[in-house]
């Protein structure tokens, strides 16, 4: 198969509604003649096929057949077809979870398998999902066991809705050669760091011919130099601002919410909202960015129209109202009446290197990669990465800095001198499980040992069916069956202590960066409460979940202000996954006093202590909620003020500078665990 055909074959198979016959040919492309349909298995449904776990997400199941691979392993290609109503999100652990028990032999077909490929679809989807899903054995007495872990999943998202320019990339060369591919090279094809550093690299180039092109118009434009000096805008920040507010619209627009029809409800939109809104779809305009982009970011996405339905008569569609502060002005930039011409050309081009050409050729998706689940496109970590990297540039070293990249060497060294790292995924999972632990264990009193905690922790995801039928089963008193309880008895006992424990919980980072940290423990910290309803009774959507532990758990500083803006946007990202209502989306909370700017080195005395606590506290909770903008303003500007008046004498009277102070930002910390 040649390089045209191969393509071909790709865009084919993954940008359209699932085909089977399609999805066979590129098995049989890709796997070679090891590929067996001898082994194909009939689609298979009801009681036998489907256990009882799994009733409520997955209908019936088939085998294309099997492949062994040059070491013997085995592959085994399925198509698993979702029930109506399960959407490809929201069921993933289940998903990931049948498949797992497929290839222990748990459905009916007894041999271990190493692992599958796997066609996730949906009755009520245009996209759907192919998966490698792999499990973990080792030899003992000569015999093969499954280590004690859940299954891994790697997945593209594809379909009608999708672009396969990754997937493409991904495939284009086992496609193309003669010998049956190993089980690692299949896994290769699906891994997501290849995808994000050949990203990066494209979003550094934009990122420097954007800036290039603002200081352009600044020097030839008297007004908005003289706007960008009053307002102490650099071209630099403006530059990293405007790509990271395209970036997130690229993130959202997946959920169909821009660009909808009036009268219709938000995810019926098109997934590709920005390039019909370039391509003039929506109304005309001779300048993009000043005609159509400013008006969507500093209007449309930040004032409620609720009262209209949302609609927007600029751009003729309905646009949600996002709050949140990320598509306020910087520094107040008077986009009214100061014209910004940038070129067009900038956002899309013949050379197709554009903004928009760029981003277009990539999957974007608003879920986070879990340590189980991996999804083969670019997901809010990304915004951390692109920190890491582009935050250490200023206005004062960006000449330095286009000399830095002329080898990958010096531009490591610029990194280096400048302090910027990123903690990879597994340590900060690793950090967040260990934390967790400690803390759970410390308060329980030697109710439930650390084994039963561990457990607990890293095996959430894979018990989670299980219980919920095994509780079903003994509330009716039906407790004969197979279904038993996988979690440790000493935590089904103390699941409502847990439970509390957990909501009580505050996370405080004091060098907060992008967010890994505070936003991994966000995760657990919702997995493990949810595996905890099944036993508590306190179900919570996970929205509703996300959003109150936000509010009451989660606390950060950092000096670093791009670096708050970035963690402020992975939690957005965060709740916008989960929101479920397509009727009303909910406004995002205001994080400015959750996660905030400041040195968290350097504090008051250890014996102060401020009488306006209960006043902050008080403001805060407002504050995260509150939509209106002149409210907004109205309770953030008796926030500073009381903020202000404890740190503007600090100097004179400590002798040293205070901007933050944990006691004065956080007080309900402090007021309910004493720090």
């Amino acid at each position: 198969m040649n390089d045209k055909q191969a393509k071909e074959l790709v865009r084919d198979t993954f940008e359209s509604e699932f085909k089977k016959e399609k999805f066979d040919k590129f098995i049989t492309e890709l796997l070679k003649k090891n590929f067996d349909r001898s082994k194909a298995l009939p689609k298979r449904s009801g009681n036998q096929a489907v256990p009882e776990k799994y009733r409520d997400f997955i209908t019936s199941w088939e085998r294309l057949g099997r492949y062994e691979d040059p070491e013997g392993r085995i592959i085994d290609v399925l198509i698993v077809y979702l029930k109506k109503g399960q959407s490809l999100y929201r069921s993933r652990v289940a998903q990931r979870n049948f498949v797992a028990d497929y290839l222990r032999g748990n459905l009916g077909t007894k041999s271990l398998k190493d692992a599958a490929l796997v066609a996730f679809v949906s009755p009520d989807e245009e996209d759907w999902r192919f998966s490698f899903v792999k499990l973990e054995y080792k030899k003992e007495d000569g015999k093969v066991k499954e280590v004690l872990s859940p299954a891994k999943r790697w997945s593209f998202l594809v379909g009608k809705n999708e672009k396969s320019h990754t997937a493409q990339s991904r495939f284009l060369e086992l496609l193309k050669s003669d010998k049956e591919p190993s089980l690692e090279e299949i896994q290769k094809a699906f891994d997501i760091e290849t995808i994000t550093k050949e990203f990066f690299k494209e979003y550094r180039d934009l990122f420097i011919k954007t800036k290039l092109e603002l200081d352009k118009i600044v020097k030839e434009n008297p007004a908005v130099r003289k706007e960008f000096e009053d307002k102490n805008i650099s071209t630099v920040s403006f530059a990293k601002k405007l790509l990271g507010q395209i970036v997130f619209l690229y993130f959202l627009q997946k959920k169909g919410w821009f660009g909808v029809e009036k009268g219709k409800d938000f995810g019926t939109g098109p997934r590709d909202f920005i390039r019909r809104l370039f391509n003039g779809e929506y109304i005309s305009y001779k300048n993009f960015y000043n005609e159509v982009l400013e008006p969507l970011f500093y209007e449309a996405l930040r004032v409620d129209r609720s009262f209209n339905d949302h609609y927007y008569d600029k751009l003729n569609c309905k646009i949600p109202f996002l709050n949140g502060g990320l598509f306020d002005p910087p520094n107040d930039f008077n986009w009214v009446d100061i014209d910004l011409l940038i070129p067009n050309e900038l956002f899309s081009n013949e050379a197709e290197n554009g903004i928009l050409d760029v981003f277009d050729r990539y999957n974007f998706t608003v879920n986070e990669e879990e340590p189980l689940e991996k999804e083969v496109a670019l997901d809010p970590e990304l915004l951390g990465k692109i920190y890491e990297k582009l935050n250490a540039i200023r206005e004062d070293n960006f000449d330095e800095y286009l000399k830095a990249l002329k080898s990958s060497a010096k531009e490591n060294e610029f990194n280096k001198e400048y302090g910027v790292y990123y903690t990879p995924r597994e340590i900060v999972h690793y950090m967040c499980s260990e934390s967790l632990i400690y803390y759970l264990e410390s308060q329980l009193d030697g109710k439930v040992s650390r084994e039963d905690l561990e457990v607990f922790v890293n095996f959430a995801d894979l018990f989670i069916e299980n219980e919920k039928v095994a509780q079903k089963k003994a509330e009716n008193g039906n407790e004969n069956t197979k279904y038993k309880y996988k979690i440790p008895e000493s935590i089904i006992q103390n699941a409502e202590k847990i439970d509390k424990l957990l909501d009580d919980l505050k996370i405080c980072d004091p060098a907060v960066g992008s967010g890994a940290f505070p936003v991994g423990m966000l995760h657990e910290i919702v997995k493990l409460r949810q595996l905890l309803s099944v036993y508590t009774k306190n179900n919570l959507n996970t929205y509703d979940l996300k959003r109150h532990t936000i509010e009451n758990s989660i606390y950060g500083v950092d000096i670093d202000s791009g670096a708050i803006e970035v963690c402020k946007l992975r939690f957005w990202l965060s709740l916008v996954v989960d929101e479920e209502s397509f009727k009303d989306i909910k406004p995002l909370p205001n994080l400015d006093y959750k996660i905030v700017r400041g040195n968290s080195l350097i504090g008051f005395p250890e014996d102060w202590r401020s009488d306006i606590g209960n006043k902050i506290s008080e403001l805060e909770s407002k504050y995260f909620s509150e939509t209106h903008p002149d409210r907004k303003k109205e309770i953030k500007k008796e926030l500073d003020a009381l903020i202000l008046k404890r740190l503007e004498n600090s100097e004179g009277v400590l002798g040293y500078k205070v901007d933050f102070d944990f006691r004065l930002f956080f007080p309900q910390v402090f007021k309910e665990k004493g720090g």
